[in-house]
């Protein structure tokens, strides 16, 4: 099987993207696979470079790689790949949908608000949430552009900040609490992973640069362990996921709340879903493996 590993992108996570693609390459059987990595670096050189493969492993991360938009054109291709189908993938991009959707389902999730680049911004409205506030771009990951603000002046400019990234922000209450994220493979969940950092919340430095991030399993209640792992899993169904995903939840005062699910989850050396995995004794080749087989379902 000619599996294709499609890495870098145009996103502003496109240095994650190489490195989770370095990772897979890596990692891949190349005794069941001929692998072949495959960078990209615009949209227009995606048809020629994928037009001999069986399979493309998806190591995208942000705009284009998770929004739906490959794997549109991967579908018009008839070109199988990995991961979940183009409207979950726009649509867990989109926090701003994904958040209607899991409320509806009444799924607990942060108070926010959305803001529009074009349209003019009513701080005193805004502050009805009460400080401090979490600002973060509507799509994209990586917590890049994401921003923890205290004050007026300071959510000014984390509004400015944000707007880099998008014509969209949101900025929600913030969840005082701890942090969990739970890795789903095939709609089963993996050991829960809790993440301890030195900073106020888990930004890009805790992610990929803090060497004192601990990530580890997480110690819970069997209660609180189970009400997670159903929520985690109700988020899978829900969306319609394939193969895997990752869901992002906060828990204060013993209450879960989902934060984000993530439908292409970083697969670099020090990524969260295979810590997971290797907690389950699973190896990062079984992990692709896995993925491979439950994508071609």
């Amino acid at each position: 099987m000619r599996v294709g590993v499609l890495m870098g992108g145009i996103s502003f996570e496109r240095e994650i993207s190489l490195l989770s693609g370095k990772e897979i390459i890596k990692n891949l059987n190349n005794d069941k696979y001929e692998v072949i990595p495959l960078i990209i670096n615009s949209k227009k050189e995606v048809i020629d470079k994928v037009r001999d493969l069986d399979f493309a492993f998806l190591a995208f991360h942000g705009e284009f790689g998770e929004d739906g938009t490959i794997q549109s054109i991967l579908e018009s291709l008839g070109i199988p790949y990995s991961g979940s189908n183009p409207l979950t993938s726009a649509l867990c991009m989109n926090k701003k949908q994904c958040k209607r959707i899991l409320k509806a389902e009444g799924i607990p999730i942060a108070k926010g608000i959305n803001l529009y680049k074009h349209e003019g911004v009513n701080l005193k409205k805004i502050e009805e949430l009460k400080y401090p506030m979490i600002v973060k771009p509507n799509s994209g990951g990586s917590s890049i552009g994401i921003s923890l603000v205290y004050s007026r002046e300071e959510l000014r400019n984390a509004i400015l900040e944000g707007f880099k990234y998008g014509d969209e922000i949101i900025i929600e209450e913030y969840i005082n609490g701890s942090e969990y994220t739970v890795p789903l493979l095939n709609g089963d969940t993996l050991p829960i992973l809790s993440i301890i950092h030195r900073g106020t919340f888990f930004d890009y430095e805790s992610k990929y640069n803090d060497t004192d991030t601990l990530e580890e399993v997480a110690i819970l209640s069997e209660s609180l362990e189970n009400e997670i792992n159903e929520i985690s899993k109700k988020c899978y169904r829900l969306f319609d996921c394939k193969a895997y995903a990752r869901v992002d939840i906060m828990v204060s005062n013993d209450k879960p709340y989902v934060i984000e699910l993530n439908t292409l989850p970083g697969m670099t050396k020090n990524s969260l879903f295979p810590k997971s995995a290797k907690a389950a004794n699973m190896e990062y080749s079984t992990l692709l493996d896995k993925i491979i087989e439950f994508s071609l379902i």
